[in-house]
């Protein structure tokens, strides 16, 4: 990408990357998959982040490509092992992008318009300011499949939302409205679909007109605040290892051969 004045559009394998100015625009564009977070469609974005990074742009927004009924449809469950080994650690690559998109120094606007499911709502959480349309819906989906949640992603969903909202996010899997999310403090606003691009770019505008390093300066200290909750050694070591009662279970392999086969699953707490 070249310098902030620039006007360019550039496609990759599964994204398109358009630069106005000093706002950048990420487009996600698999529709085909719904835009599940795989392994290449991750590591696109991280590279566009990262190109954006490098022509010190100051404005991100990441959205799907108009028309798309879903944002994204989470993890590529059908990169999940049927192993039980447990693929969700550190150099994971939804831990990266979300890793990512909190470290850039810049604001990331997270542009809404279909549904978001599963990792995906956690990609949205981290961003720094959320727009979306009334027919937006988010659902936190891994106890419809039978798996667990990285403790990280966990504490993106508590900076996001009261425990309460979490839990019945977690415990029910079924989607939140935009409305409702909005209510809640989940996103920053909702408005109509016709107008959600004019109005993401007068706030991308705006902000892209205030000092970078005061931003970028407050983004960071912003995260580090937000990420300072205590927790023991002994307690993280805890709250991660209650995964492996998930990843070697029967529910686990049933949940990844349910949605792998097209149909309802059958849980037994086994």
């Amino acid at each position: 990408m070249g310098r902030s004045n620039e006007q360019r559009t550039f496609d990759m394998p599964l994204i398109t990357l358009s630069q106005d100015g000093p706002i950048g625009t990420i487009t996600l564009d698999n529709a085909r998959k719904h835009n599940a977070l795989s392994h290449q469609l991750v590591s696109d974005v991280i590279d566009g982040l990262k190109a954006f990074e490098e022509a010190k742009l100051r404005v991100v927004i990441l959205r799907a490509a108009p028309g798309s009924k879903v944002w994204s449809a989470g993890h590529d469950v059908g990169e999940l092992p049927i192993d039980g080994r447990d693929p969700l650690g550190w150099n994971d690559p939804l831990r990266e992008l979300v890793r990512t998109i909190e470290g850039f120094r810049a604001p990331v606007i997270a542009m809404i318009d279909g549904g978001v499911w599963g990792g995906a709502v956690e990609v949205v959480l981290a961003c720094d300011i959320i727009i979306a349309t009334p027919a937006s819906t988010f659902a936190v989906t891994p106890a419809k499949l039978g798996v667990p949640y990285n403790v990280s992603g966990m504490m993106t969903f508590m900076s996001a939302a009261s425990l309460r909202i979490v839990k019945e996010l977690a415990f029910t899997a079924a989607p939140i409205s935009a409305e409702r999310a909005e209510r809640v403090g989940m996103i920053n606003h909702v408005v109509e679909s016709q107008d959600l691009h004019a109005f993401t770019l007068a706030m991308a505008g705006t902000i892209a007109a205030n000092a970078p390093l005061s931003i970028s300066v407050m983004k960071e200290q912003l995260r580090v605040l937000a990420g300072a909750k205590p927790l023991t050694p002994r307690g993280f070591e805890k709250v991660q290892g209650l995964r492996r009662v998930v990843y070697d279970s029967e529910d686990y392999r049933e949940g990844i051969r349910a949605f792998q086969e097209k149909r309802q699953p059958r849980f037994t707490g086994q």
